[in-house]
């Protein structure tokens, strides 16, 4: 018996915390994508967006809710010209991520309030983001991620089980010094998901199609396409 999703917000969320703190977080969350299957995941979803669109066209892809940017830049290692924009609302990490991925546009704004037009990107990808908002706000935040997508949305994000609660709890005891991952890896792994919570959210997008895998390490992917007539 799984427990239910909590709704308690994480210190990442607190938008005023544009101190070291910040920074501290970005760098682990940046190992914890490359080994935990952020990175792997992320790749999987934007290769299969990729086949809906001809051989060598570039791909743009907007990044919401970008963090650091790591995720943007292991996209770019996909075997086909991309153009990243990442989003994000915490002006440290947009700076950060200038820092660290010069080559990604970088953008300080909200998702409740995309500063793009209708199919401004080919894709729209969401690591480890969707998990910060309850149902409710998802059922505004999907359609507008998907109105300026031209082909779809990527979705990866958490699978809420108690094994990998306890595993990231002591993950991050051992192995973490950021206290705000210490405090944080555990939360998202409480406000993520399980398979029907993510069905029942995607089943009310209007024109469009979904697939939900699981992937490692206790990650889903979910690829919503766009069905455009």
């Amino acid at each position: 018996m799984i427990f239910s999703r909590s709704v308690q917000k994480e210190i990442m969320d607190d938008v005023l915390i544009n101190d070291e703190r910040m920074d501290d977080a970005l760098r682990e969350l940046t190992v914890i994508n490359k080994w935990l299957g952020g990175n792997a995941t992320s790749r999987k979803g934007v290769k299969t967006m990729a086949r809906k669109l001809a051989p060598r066209e570039m791909i743009s892809i907007l990044d919401v809710g970008a963090g650091g940017s790591d995720v943007a830049r292991a996209l770019e290692s996909l075997r086909r010209d991309v153009k990243i924009t990442s989003l994000d609302l915490n002006l440290r990490a947009c700076e950060y991520s200038c820092k660290i991925v010069p080559t990604v546009d970088v953008v300080n704004g909200t998702v409740h309030a995309l500063p793009f037009k209708e199919g401004s990107f080919d894709v729209v990808h969401v690591s480890l983001f969707l998990h910060h908002f309850t149902d409710d706000e998802l059922k505004d935040i999907l359609p507008s991620l998907l109105r300026i997508a031209r082909v779809g949305i990527v979705i990866n994000d958490l699978r809420r089980t108690v094994i990998s609660y306890i595993g990231i709890i002591l993950l991050t005891r051992l192995f973490s010094k950021s206290a705000m991952v210490r405090n944080d890896g555990p939360l998202s792994v409480r406000r993520g998901f399980t398979r029907s919570e993510l069905v029942r959210v995607c089943s009310m997008l209007p024109s469009s199609s979904f697939t939900i895998q699981r992937t490692w390490a206790f990650r889903w992917l979910v690829c919503i396409t766009k069905n455009n007539e």
